[in-house]
């Protein structure tokens, strides 16, 4: 049994998480958050928003799952969002293809065409791994679920597969409370969905999940990130598309600045994020050294994006798995709204001062031109009322005559009129960086690197901020009114704000192992001496030491022990 094997167990023995649908058989892609993993799930998302939305002065929106279709064939993902799919001919069973070669051949092949996903599997005759049955050749699977709005079949809908596109589609609204200010960042955290053809790696691939992410509008003639100061120095591990593409594995570990300043990273913004999200993995208790930023390959970039990274964290089965992705969007979204949708999406960004600028306009002169061209008079027309005033008067000061395709028109034929205005500002539409985590994926990172053994026990080391709960409160025997004292403690710490376990059945021994299990981090246990002096036994999850704390000041002593690897940055 490796490591995955062992946290699933744990997850399903204690309570963390499960497959869903387990009494019908299960399907693959589901899983149901057990009331350990519900809670942990509400502490993760709670600690995103206090570290990003709160920290980064974020503001957060939500918006619905299902979306209408129109909004993603101008978003481009229905065009866009698919995978190539392989069928056993066998056994009818089907697979992504280039997952499916990736773990024969050991490189990927993500994005590739069809052509070349058949002709590998021709080549090595890769097999079904279910009944070693040949495969059929690959084709485009759509991977968003399909509905219906309502009792029309012509009203089309998407479950949606991120939630980037309600973030845009409001962007113009939340503008316009934030008191039209750049940079502006708007967050999310919800419900998504993607119809994956063979996921096949428990909570790592799923089908249905919560993703948490935000969508940071900014100046592309002002991209200048002055946050990044602050962390510009910290070294992150990246591989670069640069070196995927000569075929290198080996990354290049450098300091955020350096990486802007070399070209790795396009946006000052997107290290300032990539450098912070290293910092939020880590107080999940996910080293940096186990953290590394994949480079998409062009390839393999999603259509909407310039520039995208993949988190990556190494897990014991999976090797690097992405958990986190950071992509530069440009204007891509808003464009395509604004094109479908006819809405204005371009902002107004007054001057300091008004800029004097001079504007041109170009007028042919018909009666000089039809008497120069004769029967071309017409296209020439045509071309001049279509030519750019500002090239045309270039081309005239420089040469004195107009080049247009096959013509050349002299100045005779057009008259230049010239006016001088006072502009105030620019429209324009905003840049996005967007990062977007994947909260079933890191919930079971932080299980896995959590997961330890002591003395033949397991031991969850959640960090205590992620903890299900905060403590457990064990009467020593359930006699004597022993149990009545622990039970009105656990009611008063509950009352003091602390999620608290009350557990008295078993022996003392088992029921800290349990509290192990779940990562509590710290055990209270009501004794014989309690009765005396109202003092408890205070048992430390990681070293197993314990201390005697006065009742009246244990709510303080929980504080400052929930608290120590707490540092919100």
């Amino acid at each position: 049994m490796d490591l995955y094997d062992k946290v699933l167990e744990l997850s399903r023995r204690r309570g963390f998480f499960w497959p869903s649908f387990e009494i019908y058989g299960g399907v693959g892609g589901f899983i149901d958050l057990g009331p350990l993993g519900s809670k942990m799930m509400w502490k993760l998302k709670n600690h995103w928003r206090d570290f990003f939305v709160r920290l980064e002065g974020l503001l957060e929106v939500i918006t619905p799952v299902i979306t209408p279709s129109r909004v993603f064939e101008a978003s481009g993902h229905v065009e866009h969002f698919r995978d190539p799919m392989v069928t056993c001919l066998s056994c009818t069973k089907k697979f992504r293809a280039d997952q499916l070669l990736e773990e024969v051949v050991g490189k990927g092949f993500e994005g590739k065409p069809l052509e070349t996903i058949d002709s590998f599997i021709e080549e090595r005759d890769v097999r079904c791994p279910e009944c070693g049955g040949k495969l059929s050749k690959s084709e485009f699977f759509t991977t968003m679920f399909k509905t219906t709005i309502g009792p029309y079949s012509e009203e089309v809908g998407y479950g949606r597969p991120e939630a980037a596109q309600g973030m845009f589609l409001d962007f113009k609204r939340v503008y316009e409370t934030a008191r039209e200010k750049l940079p502006l960042g708007i967050a999310q955290i919800g419900r998504a969905m993607r119809n994956e053809i063979s996921p096949r790696q428990g909570p790592i691939r799923l089908r249905e999940f919560t993703i948490m992410e935000f969508e940071f509008f900014l100046d592309p003639e002002n991209p200048r990130c002055e946050r990044l100061s602050s962390i510009e120095k910290m070294e992150v591990t990246l591989l670069p598309s640069v070196v995927r593409e000569k075929g290198g594995e080996e990354p290049v570990k450098i300091a955020l600045r350096k990486a802007v300043e070399e070209g790795f990273i396009a946006s000052e913004w997107l290290a300032y994020f990539m450098g912070k999200s290293v910092k939020f993995l880590e107080q999940l208790g996910i080293n940096p050294e186990d953290q590394r930023f994949e480079e998409k390959l062009p390839s393999e970039r999603a259509h909407y994006s310039l520039q995208t990274f993949d988190l990556q964290v190494k897990l014991d089965r999976w090797g690097w798995t992405e958990v986190a992705g950071f992509a530069y969007r440009g204007d891509y979204d808003l464009k395509r709204h604004a094109l479908y949708s006819k809405a204005d999406m371009e902002i107004f960004k007054a001057y300091e001062k008004p800029v004097e600028k001079v504007t041109r306009t170009l007028h042919p002169v018909e009666g000089e031109v039809v008497r120069l061209f004769g029967e071309q008079a017409r296209l020439v027309l045509e071309k001049l009322r279509k030519v750019d005033p500002e090239e045309a008067h270039r081309q005239l000061s420089e040469q004195g005559f107009i080049k247009l395709g096959e013509f050349t028109i002299p100045a005779s034929c057009v008259v230049q009129e010239e006016k001088k205005i006072k502009e105030t500002g620019k429209r324009f539409i905003p840049h996005v960086v967007e990062p977007s985590f994947g909260a079933e994926r890191l919930l079971y990172a932080v299980l896995e690197k959590a997961y330890s053994i002591k003395e033949g026990r397991v031991v969850l080391r959640i960090p205590s901020f992620l903890s299900p709960y905060d403590a457990a409160v064990f009467p020593l025997v359930s006699k004597n009114g022993i149990d009545d004292y622990a039970y009105k403690l656990s009611q008063q710490l509950l009352h003091q704000g602390f999620d608290v376990f009350y557990d008295e059945k078993g022996s003392i021994g088992r029921r800290y192992a349990r509290a192990d299990e779940a990562g509590i981090p710290a055990a209270i246990t009501v004794d014989y001496q309690t009765m005396q002096d109202d003092t408890v036994t205070v048992r430390d999850r990681d070293s197993w030491s314990q201390i005697r704390v006065n009742v009246k000041r244990l709510d303080k002593y929980l504080i400052d022990l929930l608290n120590r690897n707490k540092r919100i940055e």
